[in-house]
């Protein structure tokens, strides 16, 4: 039973990981982010960057032109996967 707990978790989180590389990829396109997909896309990854944005702020990071939350999030969500798999 756990091991299907486990695995769907993996998966969730791998789907996450993606949607966050695909976003950030999709930032650099303007025209692209009014589609619907992007607009799903910015829907399901919201809810992990908005704390990472916050936790990059209050380490005084998170000011300027660039958006490092994603970055945080990546490094996040890989360490979530390896520990789930690994422990």
């Amino acid at each position: 039973m756990f091991f299907v707990i486990q695995v769907a978790l993996g998966t969730l989180l791998r789907i996450i990981y993606y949607l966050i590389l695909i976003r950030a990829i999709l930032s650099f396109f303007p025209t692209l982010q009014t589609s619907k997909i992007s607009y799903f896309i910015y829907q399901m990854t919201e809810p992990v960057l908005a704390p990472c944005r916050a936790i990059l702020d209050k380490l005084g990071l998170g000011m300027g032109m660039f958006d490092f939350s994603p970055i945080l999030a990546i490094i996040l969500l890989n360490l979530m996967i390896r520990l789930l798999f690994y422990i």
